[in-house]
């Protein structure tokens, strides 16, 4: 019997380019529910009594048409799950976000030769950015500001 050939990943170059466009729009819409300052955004998940923890959207670095977020979320010790901890690169120009780095990944390629060292699949850039999408879905459902952050105008 002869040895097939693996076919060669081809990105999905319109999804890929959907997620980010996506994700560019989520995190304006973030970014202001919770504006303190333009450095640092931070609000809480909850859901009624049930409390998800708390998400920071950290400014990192800026430059004339890109920036650097970081997006995390803190929550109780104990948990079984990893906290989402994500670094992107904002695209004001193109109006783009895209996932830089992702945990202790510094640097997540587009295309991986699978199998790897790490297991990363062949699609990671694409799983990653498509797992902020549903994140920051999420945040944008249950993303609540605390009343005593909340900056009130003074009204004379």
């Amino acid at each position: 019997m002869p040895l097939r050939r693996r076919k060669a990943y081809v990105p999905d170059l319109r999804r890929f380019g959907a997620l980010c466009e996506g994700n560019y729009g989520r995190i304006r819409r973030l970014r202001l529910l919770a504006e303190a300052h333009p450095e640092v955004a931070e609000f809480e998940l909850r859901d009624g009594d049930a409390y998800f923890g708390r998400v920071r959207i950290e400014q990192l670095q800026q430059s004339r048409f890109t920036e650097t977020l970081l997006l995390e979320q803190i929550h109780n010790a104990g948990r079984w799950l990893n906290d989402p901890h994500l670094t992107v690169r904002v695209y004001h120009d193109a109006g783009v976000a895209e996932v830089i780095s992702c945990y202790r990944y510094n640097r997540i390629e587009a295309i991986n030769d699978y199998p790897n060292r790490f297991m990363h699949h062949p699609d990671e850039k694409t799983q990653v950015n498509a797992f902020l999408a549903d994140w920051l879905d999420f945040c944008l459902r249950f993303g609540h500001v605390p009343a005593d952050r909340i900056a009130w105008p003074v009204i004379d």
